[in-house]
């Protein structure tokens, strides 16, 4: 009967996604920004070992992601979801235990791990339960866990930090994910899955033109993991030293929250309308502008409008960039994203460590985001150079 109404019901597992993308990512994955100043306030460590210590995480996403899509899990998704749940929240419990730099790179690098195969995992069973009930435009609210996720640390990171320290922050960080974790753990279940177009498919339309839209893509992409993860990285130290904006700098990340909870449902509307492609021009503008906006009016309204900008496109952009390559080889989809995950997993590694060691040398984030913003530009340059080829591959001769 449970089951039944599990599959009956899409609101279980779409809560259950939403409370999961908060754990694994907004949590997990995101905590590191707000507490970053605070941790290099006490510990004294440089930006160049920042970018490190994040690029451990997003290396762990990468392994994880591809893990998750490419080996058998035996034992089925919903069971992993919840392994993994509980890792991640152990692994950011016990970033509050040590000042040891390689044990930090380990914990962040386990924690990424976790959140890739979360990720994955909870998108399938969740997206396939909205399928079957034909309630696919829900997809939007499942993805505002992270945006809901990052919110809550830009709230709660400076009021366990006031009272106990960056310490009892990470850990305060991994109850509270503990707490709300407990509705997956409990209801979180697979649902039958639908047979697809790609297991049906006999063969693949491999026209040239259509490979070059999907190599735009995926180059596009892997810009957009390296430029964007600078500010996932360093926004909030970056606020913090701009002087007279210190205040600014866990409410800037709030902000970030704030917009990226409505994001994904917000450029699915305008992509249904204009299509993903017009839809992903405008959010890379949109991004480059958020990225930039700090370094060119660095006072409250340049801070806390870049942050909204950058919080309303990031997960659009991923959202809009899967949707867009599914549809170009949708008898393939699995196989292009994960060639779309790889591509984006070594911009976001790559990202930090360059960012880091950009600001140890100039001795402000100046050049980092300027870095961030040209290699946004390079993304929508990369996408639009494969659209025009297309389109001018169509004209008659």
């Amino acid at each position: 009967m449970g089951h039944k109404m599990h599959i009956k019901n899409p609101i279980i597992p779409l809560v259950g996604g939403i409370i999961s993308l908060m754990v694994a990512m907004g949590i997990g994955r995101f905590a590191y920004t707000p507490i970053l100043p605070i941790m290099q306030g006490h510990v004294h460590f440089s930006e160049a070992m920042a970018g490190y210590l994040a690029s451990y995480n997003y290396l762990g996403y990468l392994l994880g992601a591809l893990s998750a899509s490419m080996l058998a899990w035996r034992k089925g998704k919903s069971f992993y979801v919840k392994v993994y749940l509980l890792i991640s929240i152990l692994t950011t419990i016990l970033m509050g235990t040590t000042e040891n730099f390689m044990y930090w790179s380990g914990l962040r690098l386990i924690s990424g791990f976790s959140s890739g195969v979360v990720f994955v995992f909870v998108a399938s069973i969740v997206l396939d339960s909205l399928e079957q009930r034909g309630r696919t435009m829900w997809s939007g609210f499942f993805y505002s866990g992270v945006g809901i996720g990052i919110f809550l640390t830009g709230l709660i990171v400076p009021i366990l930090n006031d009272f106990w320290g960056w310490e009892w922050t990470w850990v305060g960080l991994g109850f509270i994910a503990m707490f709300i974790g407990i509705f997956p753990v409990v209801f979180m279940r697979e649902v039958p899955s639908l047979v697809r177009t790609e297991q049906l498919a006999t063969r693949i339309d491999g026209s040239t033109g259509k490979k070059g839209l999907l190599i735009g893509l995926i180059a596009s992409y892997g810009c957009e993991g390296m430029g964007y993860i600078v500010s996932g990285t360093f926004l909030v130290a970056m606020v913090e030293g701009i002087p007279g904006l210190g205040t600014l700098s866990a409410l800037s990340w709030a902000f970030v929250g704030v917009a990226a909870a409505p994001s994904c449902w917000i450029w699915a509307v305008i992509a249904k309308k204009y299509s993903n492609i017009v839809a992903l021009y405008a959010a890379y503008v949109a991004q480059m502008i958020g990225v930039i906006l700090p370094v060119i009016f660095p006072s409250t309204v340049g801070v806390l409008t870049g942050a909204l900008l950058f919080g309303a496109t990031f997960m659009g952009i991923t959202m809009l960039t899967i949707s867009e390559a599914r549809n170009i080889f949708p008898q393939h989809s699995s196989k292009i994203i994960g060639y779309l995950t790889v591509s984006y997993g070594i911009g976001q590694i790559m990202g930090p460590i360059i960012a880091g060691v950009l600001t140890t040398r100039t001795g402000n984030y100046n050049g980092a985001l300027l870095f961030a913003s040209i290699t946004l530009l390079s993304g929508m340059l990369f996408l639009s150079a494969a659209y025009i080829k297309r389109v001018l591959q169509r004209k008659p001769e």
